[in-house]
């Protein structure tokens, strides 16, 4: 890891976690309506996946807890918030809030209120890129598309039906596990016969990873392996990325049935002050810098307020506009 790409990695994460405290100060104030998913603790999945592949080339699909995906996306941060603050300059004009972010321009294909119902859309993102290079002979469409999704989708019938068919054609995707331990209150050692997900690639005989979902840089590692298959035509990889969500459910959860010692546990190994320590211990920068950084990233944020709040609310006139795809 030389220095560009190690601030970058630790710019991208601090926006992410600066963005989402942001959401929870403005959710409370009333300034956000609906249920609110925060990404808090997770950031080095999305950033480690996403900094892996190739913006506007790729592509992403997440779930309700997509902010931070967004972000790593390429989604301008003021257009993320003001789709939270339900306004027409948000990414989706305002008519998907918190859940459903879309950007066709940074090749996000959506977050999803249910679990599991981003797989398919992504599997299909994945099929059309194959199909234009070995059906329609377009030499250029190499894209992967990263599909993302948690511990409690990988008992559900999608999952299992779309590794199916993405191994069976060798579609050009990663199934993007993000193991935070918790499917709402239901811990995920009470949920499965076999709590190691990424061993259920193998029966379908493709390529399946465990990584440490708190180290950015292993994640990374991990995910260019992965694209890396896909580009060259050998298939799907599940990627199971351990890691651990600091916040509740959602902001509208009391967060009262893990243990204490559990999220004491798996705060000690914040993936931002490991990625710092990384940084600083090998001479690549110093925390003088990453508190500039810091800095510049919480003046990006407010400005995502400050314009979110005045941007204008959408045209009731227009409330059916955007449902087809010729908008």
């Amino acid at each position: 890891m030389d220095k560009e790409t190690g601030l970058a990695l630790f710019r991208d994460m601090t926006l992410g976690r600066r963005f989402e405290d942001k959401c929870a100060e403005m959710y409370y104030r009333g300034k956000m309506f609906g249920f609110v998913h925060l990404y808090n603790g997770q950031e080095a999945v999305s950033t480690g996946v996403i900094g892996a592949m190739k913006r506007q080339h790729d592509w992403f699909c997440s779930t309700y807890r997509d902010h931070v995906h967004a972000l790593s996306a390429g989604v301008p941060a003021r257009e993320v918030m003001s789709e939270l603050f339900g306004k027409e300059t948000g990414c989706s004009k305002g008519r998907g809030g918190s859940m459903h972010l879309f950007s066709r321009e940074h090749h996000l294909l959506g977050g999803f209120a249910f679990i599991g119902e981003g797989i398919p859309v992504a599997l299909g993102a994945a099929f059309t890129s194959r199909y234009k290079r070995d059906a329609l002979g377009d030499p250029s469409s190499n894209s992967v598309t990263a599909a993302f999704f948690g511990d409690g989708t990988c008992n559900n019938g999608q999952f299992f039906e779309c590794l199916n068919m993405a191994q069976l054609w060798k579609l050009p995707i990663i199934f993007v596990v993000e193991n935070n331990k918790w499917a709402i209150g239901m811990a995920h050692d009470r949920a499965t016969s076999d709590p190691e997900i990424w061993r259920k690639a193998g029966a379908f005989g493709m390529a399946g990873e465990e990584v440490d979902g708190m180290d950015v840089l292993a994640v990374r590692a991990a995910a260019q392996r992965a694209v890396e298959r896909a580009r060259a035509g050998e298939g799907p990889t599940v990627l199971e990325c351990l890691t651990y969500r600091f916040r509740g459910h959602s902001l509208a959860d009391p967060d009262e049935l893990r243990a204490e010692e559990e999220k004491q546990f798996w705060a000690k190994r914040d993936p931002l002050k490991a990625l710092e320590r990384d940084l600083v211990g090998s001479g690549l920068t110093s925390s003088e810098d990453l508190r500039a950084i810091e800095k510049e990233i919480d003046g990006i944020v407010q400005d995502c307020v400050d314009f979110a709040l005045s941007a204008p609310e959408p045209d009731g006139s227009e409330l059916t506009r955007y449902i087809w795809a010729e908008d």
